[in-house]
Formats: C-alpha cells, sequence, structure tokens
C-alpha cells in the first residue's frame, strides 16, 4: 500500500528510476546489511557496499561462501567477490557478479569518511539525543528576571 502521495508508486515509473539512477543514488541502492556482530558493534543495519569490504552471500548458488569485495559494477548493480569466479572456454577466469542485496558485510573497511557515516546513523545514538529539548533547570536559568515590587 502506498502511503506518501508525494512518491509514485507506477512500476514503471519505479524501473526507470532505478535504471536512469546516478552514480550517488546507485551507491545508495547497493546497500548491504550487517552481520549480527558489526550491527551490535555500531547499532547501523545497512550500508553501502564498497571495495575490500568482507562479505559473506547468504543467498543464491554461493549461498555461505565469504571473501573480499573486488569491485563494486554500479553500472551493472553487481559485485565481484575474490574467489567467486568461474572459467571461461578461452581458460581465462572471470568474476560473477552477485547483488548485494544477496550479501551481508562480516567485515568493514574504516577509513575517517565511514566512521563519519556510522556515527552520524548511530541509532542509540539518535534515540538517546533529546532532540533539543532542555531540562527544567536549564529553563529557570535561562528566563529574565522577574522585576521585584
Amino acid at each position: 500500500m502506498k502511503f506518501n502521495t508525494a512518491v509514485t508508486g507506477s512500476r514503471r515509473k519505479q524501473r526507470k528510476a532505478h535504471f536512469t539512477a546516478n552514480p550517488n543514488e546507485r551507491r545508495r541502492i547497493m546497500s548491504c546489511g550487517l552481520s549480527k556482530d558489526l550491527f551490535n558493534k555500531h547499532n547501523v543495519g545497512t550500508v553501502p557496499i564498497r571495495k575490500d569490504d568482507e562479505v559473506r552471500v547468504m543467498r543464491g548458488t554461493f549461498k555461505g561462501r565469504e571473501g573480499k569485495v573486488v569491485r563494486v559494477h554500479r553500472a551493472k548493480y553487481v559485485i565481484h567477490i575474490e574467489k567467486i569466479t568461474k572459467e571461461k572456454s578461452n581458460g581465462a577466469t572471470a568474476f560473477i557478479g552477485i547483488q548485494p542485496s544477496n550479501c551481508q558485510v562480516i567485515k568493514l573497511k574504516l577509513d575517517k569518511d565511514r566512521k563519519a557515516l556510522l556515527e552520524r546513523r548511530d541509532r542509540t545514538r539518535a534515540a538517546q539525543a533529546d532532540k533539543g529539548k532542555i531540562s527544567a533547570s536549564q529553563a529557570e536559568s535561562s528566563t529574565p528576571m522577574a522585576l521585584e515590587k
């Protein structure tokens, strides 16, 4: 059921938006769920996948296989994982594309930007924030003093 009237529910328009998305939008679409350990540590459900993350395949022919992400192919909406390859007829090996939605991140490559992203999206920190509310003592100190008569 469609809840937001400002967003289209048309299959045709959704497909057009998906296949004509720019690379920044594709990065967000190509997000991967975190393992239970990482979820408990960072309190974030999903992160955009990137090169050098370690993932576990959760669905499909290669279910249960783990490896490092070698390439994020945004044009095709797939990722290439080391050790998940096939032998071509000419003898060369080729990576097999796996959709990120079928994977789970088991080890993140952390740099300062990735750490900032995790800090920003931390669910517990957002829940603990008072959302701009002030305590009673702060309210008393900020009110102007009443004139004495």
